[in-house]
């Protein structure tokens, strides 16, 4: 296609002394499109511009949200151990609380043991309301653990309650001899109506320090306990123990019977505090 003289530009470039020139020949819409060109490329360049301004004002957004959100982590992660030091509480507390109940249902089944009521172990930890040092959970619930653990072995190895459930027919000190009613005499024990062959419970947790006969009280058996107690069981017609062996409460160790010096079938029951006889009816029930 054949180009007029007329659409064509001759561009001459001169040096500074004028030796050596250059020229370019260009078509002349493109110089009257120039202004054109150049508003183009400010547009590019302030496209780019802008662009790169958004970027870099994106990424310092960004930058700030990691900054906040590792705060938050670091935060977090100190909560971390006081959740889990709480949480270890609350398990620690209601071990205690179980442990607790343990003690109690223990303490009820001994009560039961002995022929005694068991008691309500509902709103168990005192008065909320109460004035005085505030203590923790934890210490309060430690507290009533340790004693609990007292009152369990307290009730365990202390003679209480009844060694059979029946109505007493002699009761503890001095009494007319019943084989010469002219005479009184010391009776260191209780006695207890009963049938030949009815089972004699032991009262506590102990040892057999003796079992065979005993004078008077004919077949017989001594039961050692904590804190220098000890039960005897008299006139039995069968003993069911050996010395030496454990007894727990409500065992059987014998049965009753009519030996020895005694009128008639019954269980002749004593308590003992260091060798001292002592009124069993004071250990017949918690109220006493």
């Amino acid at each position: 296609m054949k180009v007029n003289a007329k659409d064509v530009s001759t561009i001459v470039i001169l040096s500074k002394n004028k030796q050596g020139t250059k020229t370019f020949q260009i078509k002349t819409m493109h110089i009257t499109r120039l202004k054109y060109y150049a508003i183009g490329l400010f547009s590019v360049l302030a496209l780019l511009i802008g662009s790169i301004a958004f970027l870099n004002n994106r990424n310092a957004q960004q930058e700030v949200e990691k900054q906040l959100l590792l705060s938050q982590i670091v935060s977090l992660k100190g909560q971390i151990p006081i959740a889990l030091q709480k949480q270890s509480e609350k398990n620690s507390a209601q071990s205690y609380i179980q442990a607790i109940e343990g003690k109690l249902k223990n303490i009820n089944d001994y009560l039961r043991k002995r022929g005694l009521k068991g008691f309500s172990t509902k709103a168990v930890g005192g008065d909320a309301n109460a004035e005085g040092t505030k203590l923790s959970d934890k210490e309060v619930l430690s507290a009533y653990n340790d004693y609990l653990t007292h009152i369990v072995n307290s009730v365990a190895f202390t003679p209480m309650g009844y060694p059979r459930i029946s109505s007493m027919t002699s009761s503890f000190g001095y009494r007319s001899d019943p084989f010469n009613e002219a005479h009184a005499e010391f009776h260191p024990g209780i006695d207890f109506k009963g049938n030949t062959g009815d089972v004699a419970k032991c009262t506590a947790n102990g040892r057999v320090v003796s079992a065979g006969w005993n004078g008077g009280y004919g077949n017989c058996v001594r039961v050692a306990h904590a804190n220098g107690f000890e039960t005897l069981y008299g006139h039995l017609s069968r003993i069911t123990v050996k010395v030496g062996q454990e007894v727990s409460v409500g065992d059987k160790v014998g049965e009753v019977g009519s030996t020895g010096h005694s009128t008639g079938a019954h269980l002749h029951y004593e308590v003992r505090q260091n060798g001292k006889p002592i009124n069993p009816v004071k250990f017949l029930t918690l109220n006493n």
